[in-house]
C-alpha cells in the first residue's frame, strides 16, 4: 500500500474496506471495471524538473520571459497569463539561476528535488477495509435503528458514522441537503465517479486531470490511477455521498461533488506545485464554489521564502488560490498530522525534501509556510475525536487554525457498532474504509461550507469564512491536562480561550446551523 504522507499524508488512512459490491447486491458498471490510465507522459530524460516561473501579469512580459525560457533551453508547458505562472520542463542544472535575472521575472524555482519519485519515508497509517460480515452488521443496525430528532432515515452504513452526528449533518440533511447548484472540488489522488454513492452528485463538466500542470479533461482522466490513489475517493464520500440507500452519508448529500487529480501517478503520490496551481485555476474558471484541500505541496512540508525554489513554489501556489478566491471559490485545507505548533516560535521539519534525502532544519512556522493551508484566506481546519478534543495527530495553534471538524482518533472510541473512532467513507471500486486525519476532517468543514453556501447562494468566499466561524461550537481548551493517548503524559497545552484557542480556532463546525 503507497504510504499516505500527505495530508493524505494527513490521512492517517486506515481502510477498513466494506465491499457493497457484493454483500448490498451493486454490481460495478462497466466503467469501473478497471481504472483510468494516467495521460501523462514521464519525461524520459532523468535530468529534467519542471519549474514554476512567476511573472507580472503583462502579455508584453510573459512573452519576453517564455522567449527567454527556451533561450535556457526550457520548455513551456503551460502559461497562466491571468496570474503570471509559467509551468517549465527543463534539464538544463542553471534554469532556474538564470532565468531569475530575466527582467519581468518576480522568483522562480524547481517544484522538486528528483526528477523520479524516491521511496516512501513515512506512513501515518493503513486503510482499515470492512469485511463482508461487518458491511452486514452495519446494514442491519441501520435497519432497525429509530429515528430521532427529524433525522433523516440512516443509510446502510451510517450507524458507525460518529462524526456526522457529531456536527448534527444527519439533522440538517432533513432541512436541507444542500443544493446542486454548489459544487466541491476535491482536488486531491483522483475520485471514482462510478461509486454507487458519489456516481448520483458527481460532476464530469467540473472535473480534470492537472498531474502535469495542464488541465486534462479528457473523460475519465479524474479517475484513480489505482486502487492505493484511494484518498480523494474517501475524502468525495465525506463531502457528498448520496442519501440514496447505499452504503455511507455525506455531510452535505445534495450537493454536487468533482475531481481534479494532482497525485502523481506513481506510488509515492506526490502532490507538486505545478498540478495544484492547474488545479486552483481550473476550478475557478469552471464555477467551483469551493475546493477541497487535504495534502500539503511537496517536496517541503514548510516552504520559507528565504530559499529560493520554495518562495517560488509558495508565489505560485498563492497566486493561483488568490485568483479562485477571487472568482468566489472558497478553498479549504487541512492543518497537517504532525502534531505541531504552527504558531510557535519555531519548529522541527525532519521530513523535506521528502521526495529525495530528507534533512532536519528549524523553521520559523511563521514565515515558511504549510501550503496550501496557511495561505492567505484559505480555511485551515484542525482535526477531532468524537469526544470532541484535538485529535492526537492534529497540528494545531492559535491564530491559525480557524476551524475544527471530525477527522478521527483512534484513542477516542465511538458508541458505535464497530467502536471504530476513525472516519467511514467510500472507496475505489464500490468499497469503503475507514481513515483518520485532518485530510478527513478538511471535508467535513468543506461540506459545511457547501451547505452554507446553498443558504446563503450569494455569501463571498470571506463571508462563508466568517459564517463558518459565527456558526462553530467551541469546546474551549481541555480543562483536564490534555494526554491524547493516555500514556500519562501531557503533551502539550490549548492557548486560547473559549471563544478562539488553538485546538479548535472558532470551534467544531455544526452543520444544522448552517441550514437554519
Amino acid at each position: 500500500m503507497a504510504h499516505l504522507r500527505s495530508r493524505r499524508r494527513l490521512a492517517l488512512a486506515v481502510p477498513v474496506v466494506l465491499s457493497l459490491t457484493a454483500s448490498l447486491g451493486f454490481l460495478p458498471s462497466a466503467a469501473s471495471a478497471a481504472p483510468h490510465t494516467s495521460s501523462v507522459t514521464q519525461a524520459k530524460d532523468a535530468a529534467t524538473l519542471t519549474y514554476v516561473v512567476n511573472t507580472k501579469t503583462n502579455r508584453q512580459v510573459v512573452e519576453k520571459v517564455e522567449r527567454a525560457i527556451s533561450a535556457a533551453d526550457g520548455t513551456v508547458v503551460v502559461t497562466y497569463d491571468r496570474i503570471g505562472v509559467i509551468v517549465v520542463r527543463s534539464a538544463n542544472p542553471d534554469f532556474a539561476k538564470s532565468i531569475r535575472n530575466v527582467p519581468g521575472v518576480d522568483s522562480a524555482g524547481a517544484t522538486r528535488t528528483a526528477p523520479l519519485s524516491a521511496s516512501a519515508t513515512t506512513d501515518v497509517g493503513s486503510a482499515q477495509y470492512l469485511s463482508k460480515d461487518e458491511v452486514a452488521q452495519l446494514a442491519k443496525a441501520a435497519k432497525t435503528a429509530k429515528q430521532t430528532n427529524g433525522s433523516v432515515p440512516l443509510e446502510p452504513l451510517e450507524a458507525d458514522q460518529w462524526d456526522l452526528r457529531a456536527i448534527s449533518a444527519d439533522k440538517a440533511a432533513a432541512i436541507n441537503p444542500g443544493s446542486p447548484k454548489v459544487t466541491v472540488a476535491v482536488i486531491d489522488t483522483g475520485v471514482d465517479d462510478t461509486h454507487p454513492n458519489l456516481a448520483p452528485n458527481f460532476s464530469p463538466s467540473q472535473s480534470a486531470n492537472c498531474v502535469s500542470g495542464k488541465a486534462d479533461t479528457t473523460y475519465g482522466s479524474w479517475r484513480p490511477v489505482d486502487a492505493d490513489h484511494y484518498h480523494g475517493t474517501h475524502v468525495a464520500g465525506e463531502i457528498a455521498a448520496a442519501r440514496n440507500g447505499t452504503g455511507v452519508a455525506g455531510v452535505a448529500p445534495g450537493v454536487r461533488v468533482s475531481g481534479i487529480t494532482v497525485a502523481q501517478p506513481d506510488e509515492d503520490q506526490w502532490f507538486y506545485a505545478e498540478s495544484v496551481v492547474c488545479a486552483f485555476v481550473f476550478a475557478a474558471d469552471h464555477d467551483v464554489q469551493i475546493t477541497n484541500n487535504s495534502y500539503y505541496v511537496d517536496p517541503w512540508k514548510y516552504n520559507c521564502p528565504g530559499e529560493a525554489d520554495q518562495k517560488a513554489i509558495l508565489e505560485a501556489v498563492n497566486r493561483a488560490q488568490l485568483y479562485a478566491q477571487g472568482r468566489g471559490t472558497l478553498n479549504v485545507a487541512s492543518a497537517g498530522n504532525s502534531n505541531h505548533d504552527l504558531a510557535a516560535k519555531s519548529i522541527l521539519d525532519d521530513s523535506s525534501p521528502n521526495d529525495t534525502t530528507s534533512v532536519d532544519r528549524t523553521i520559523d512556522p511563521k514565515k515558511c509556510l504549510d501550503a496550501p493551508a496557511q495561505l492567505p484566506g484559505v480555511v485551515t481546519v484542525g482535526a477531532t475525536g468524537v469526544q470532541n478534543l484535538k485529535s492526537y495527530y492534529s497540528n494545531y495553534g492559535h491564530g491559525v487554525i480557524d476551524v475544527a471538524a471530525p477527522g478521527g482518533d483512534k484513542f477516542q472510541i465511538p458508541d458505535t457498532p464497530s467502536g471504530n473512532g476513525r472516519i467511514l467513507s467510500t472507496m475505489p471500486n464500490g468499497e469503503y474504509a475507514y481513515l483518520q486525519g485532518t485530510s478527513m476532517a478538511a471535508p467535513h468543514v468543506a461540506g459545511v461550507a457547501a451547505l452554507l453556501k446553498s443558504t446563503h447562494p450569494q455569501a463571498t468566499p470571506a463571508q462563508l469564512l466568517a459564517l463558518l466561524k459565527a456558526q462553530a461550537d467551541n469546546p474551549g481548551c481541555p480543562v483536564e491536562p490534555y494526554d491524547p493517548d493516555g500514556n500519562g503524559i501531557v503533551e502539550l497545552f490549548c492557548k486560547g480561550n473559549k471563544n478562539h484557542n488553538g485546538f479548535y480556532g472558532s470551534g467544531i463546525v455544526n452543520a444544522l446551523r448552517a441550514v437554519k
